[in-house]
């Protein structure tokens, strides 16, 4: 029987794989106890355009813990400024297998908010 790690890594195969058809630029994310981390691959899957995360030394400043909703909140404004100054307004949302509940949310609907669309 498959433990927890396995399950969510096979989760993200299929995920990865679907949208690697579609060639499309994607959002994906890693979340740890501690931090949460955003970035946009193109549709190649062989360049990270952006990356937002909660080490970056500016949100660290802002931020006292960036294993929480509003750091994760934070974290998809970011990564969603970033897009649009690149020009980038639609993306498939790789939840890397993690529960689409808490952080993973919170970072979504902020992307959302800030103008990407998935």
């Amino acid at each position: 029987m498959p433990n927890s790690i396995e399950s969510r890594l096979r989760r993200a195969r299929q995920t990865r794989a679907k949208i690697a058809e579609l060639k499309v630029v994607r959002l994906a994310i890693h979340r740890s106890n501690s931090h949460i981390y955003a970035q946009l691959i193109d549709g190649s899957g062989s360049k990270v355009l952006a990356s937002a995360s909660t080490l970056e030394p500016e949100l660290r400043k802002e931020l006292p813990n960036g294993g929480t909703v509003t750091a994760a909140a934070v974290v998809g404004k970011r990564v969603a400024e970033k897009a649009r100054g690149l020009g980038i307004e639609t993306v498939a949302f790789d939840r890397s297998g993690f529960k689409y509940h808490g952080r993973v949310k919170a970072l979504a609907d902020a992307a959302r908010e800030n103008g990407l669309k998935f």
